[in-house]
Parts: C-alpha cells; structure tokens; sequence
C-alpha cells in the first residue's frame, strides 16, 4: 500500500517540475540595456529637479532676479573690474555687488522714510477728525474740476464731527496702526529677500564664467548645436528688456520732473526720484506724479498746475510703456514689436513683476526655436 502511494507521489513530481520550468520561463529578466538605464536616469533627475524646486520654492523670485541682473549687468561689470580693480575676482564682484546695492536701496529707503515721517501725521488727523470733524482746506476751492462737488461732499461727510465719526468708523486708527505695523513686517521680509537676491548675485558675479560655461555645454549636450543659439537669444532678450527698462524710466522721469519744476511742485527733486525709481514698477510712476499734484494744490500752489502735472505725466507715462518700452525691447532683442509687447505686458500678468523680463525671454526663445530648430536648413552629404 505504501509502496503504490511512493509510486504515484514519484509520478506527480515530474508534472510539478514541468510546470515550475515553465513558470520559470516566462519569468523575464530586468531590463539592464543602455536604453533602460537612460529612461532610469532622466526619471531620476526630473524627480531631483521637482524636489529641488519645491525646496527652493520660496527663494525662487530672488534667484529669478539675481540671474536676470547678473546678465544684464555682466558686460559692465566686465568694465568695471577691468578699470577699477585688477580684473574679475571675488573682490570686485563684492565691490561691484554693493554699488549696486547702494543704486537699488536708496529710493526704497527715502520712500520709507518720507512714508515714516507721516504716519504719524495720518494718524493724529484721523483721532482729530473722529473728534471735531475737519474743515474744508483752502486747496478745494482752487481744484480746476469738480471743486464745489468736493466742497460739499467735504462739509457733508467731514466738516459735521457726527458725520465724520460715522464715515472714518472703517478707517479707525488703531487699524491703522495694525496696517502701519503689516507694512513694517512685510517690508522686513522684502528686504530680506533683497539681500538674499543680492547675496546670489553677487555668487553669480563671480563665478559667472564657470556657469556660463555649464549652461552652454548642458545645452549643447541636450539640444546639439542649435542650444548655443537659443541660449544667446535669450540672454539678448534678457539684456534688452532690463536696459529698455531702466532708460525709459530715466526717460520718464526726467521728462516728468521738468513739469515738477515747472508747475512749482514743492520738493520736486525728491518727487523727480521717485518717479524716476518708481516708473521700473507698473503704475509706480503714476502713483507719483498723483502725489505730486495732491502735494502741490494742499501746499497753496494753483489747481491749474496741478492738474497739467497729471496730464502731463499721463501723457508721458502712457507713449513710454505702450509704445517706446516694447520698440525698445524689440530693437534690441530682434523681436517683432508685437511678440515683445505681448512678452511684456502677458508676462507682467501671468508672472507678476518678473514677467516683465521673464515674457520676453519666453518669446525670444519661442522664436529662436522656431527660427533655428524648425527652418534651419539641413545639410546632406
């Protein structure tokens, strides 16, 4: 009886080893080929860049604009540590660093000051408003539109301390100073990352050949012969949108001042600042020259002069961004006038402020590839 089950247990064994070969066989190997190893590593290093980028996440505007003031500002500081120092070095890229520093500080520095000086102010005229309401001021009268509408909204919501009580209760001063000490904590974080920028700037600088010379052969490795020129192309249209920039800003705000002047605005050399610094920012400008013509009708001066200081500054702001800005750009990065007006103010809204340098670039590489990759001519043997 044992005998037969031995024998029969002996038959099954070799149906079992015939299915586990099988089994066996079907099983296939890794994939260890140079192909497989290749799709391994461009996997890998695109998990590397998402970590990095999300890591890095917050520091990303500062880097953005160190990189785009390193490149604009690359061929004068070759001048600079060329003239005034022994040639690119650590030195003179710190040194350089910090003239910049000082260009770049000192509007931002006055504006705080002057808003410092009068918060304080703003903030007594509100608890004396709330009290015994606020007389009509002289300069309404003289206002060369809508006076008497002003004078009498003025003497119904301002003048009668009940009225004034009820319309300041959402401006009440404590919440202004909540807003005054926001603005303080903010402005502490934006200097930060201006120092954080400067700081990455300054790196950049002094290693920019190095770099320059590792983006060129990344690129070269990744696009062939073509990345060269799409890199080129890009740093042109990085150039040419921060040096359009900066001169119609200059061009602003001198065109602005001379008004200033004219219309006898009081400090108008201190408003010619601002609106020089602040035209770089959109709507910046604009903000200036109102003040401006605020200042100069409560400090006595004519409502007539005011008002020519806003259309004036009107005028100038609108045919330097809409028009000089983007034939600026054009020129200089070779872009059609439209591609660059739609770099700039597409990428000013998609991106924020940096996509006033960012959407050119953008547009400048579309067209270098389109250019170079899509219609350059293949060469056949």
């Amino acid at each position: 009886m044992s005998n037969n089950v031995k024998a029969g247990a002996k038959k099954a064994n070799p149906e079992k080893s015939h299915v586990a070969v099988h089994r066996a066989s079907e099983q296939k190997p890794l994939p260890l080929g140079p192909g497989a190893r290749m799709n391994a590593r461009v996997i890998f290093a695109l998990v590397l860049v998402a970590l990095a980028l999300w890591t890095a996440s917050s520091f990303l505007p500062p880097l953005i604009w160190a990189t785009i003031l390193a490149i604009a500002l690359w061929p004068l500081y070759l001048k600079f540590a060329t003239r005034f120092m022994a040639g690119p070095s650590a030195s003179a890229a710190f040194v350089f660093t910090v003239v910049i520093a000082l260009i770049l500080v000192t509007p931002i520095s006055l504006a705080v000051f002057t808003i410092a000086q009068q918060s304080d102010m703003l903030i007594d005229w509100l608890k004396r408003a709330r009290e015994g309401g606020v007389e009509v001021p002289d300069w309404v009268a003289r206002l060369p539109i809508a006076a008497e509408s002003m004078d009498q909204w003025w003497r119904a919501n301002l003048s009668d301390p009940k009225a004034a009580t009820a319309w300041m209760k959402t401006l009440n001063a404590d919440n202004v100073s909540d807003l005054f000490t926001t603005f303080g904590t903010q402005l502490i974080h934006r200097l930060f990352l201006l120092f954080f920028s400067l700081l990455a700037l300054y790196a950049l600088l002094r290693s920019g050949r190095a770099v320059a010379g590792r983006v060129l052969e990344t690129c070269d490795r990744l696009f062939g012969e073509a990345g060269e020129g799409l890199v080129e192309k890009m740093v042109d249209a990085t150039r040419a949108t921060v040096n359009g920039t900066v001169l119609v800003a200059v061009g602003e705000g001198l065109a602005i001042g001379v008004a200033y002047f004219v219309a006898g605005v009081p400090n108008a050399l201190t408003f010619l600042i601002f609106t020089t610094a602040f035209a770089m920012i959109p709507f910046g400008a604009w903000l200036a020259f109102t003040a401006a013509s605020i200042v100069t009708i409560s400090e006595g001066g004519s409502g007539v002069a005011a008002a020519g200081v806003f259309l004036w500054g009107s005028i100038v702001m609108l045919a330097g961004d809409h028009f000089v800005w983007p034939w600026l750009v054009s020129g200089s990065a070779r872009l059609p006038f439209l591609l660059a007006f739609v770099g700039i103010f597409g990428g000013l809204t998609a991106f924020g402020l940096v996509g006033l340098f960012v959407g050119p670039v953008i547009m400048a590489a579309l067209l270098a590839m389109w250019r170079e990759w899509i219609f350059r001519p293949v060469h056949t043997a």
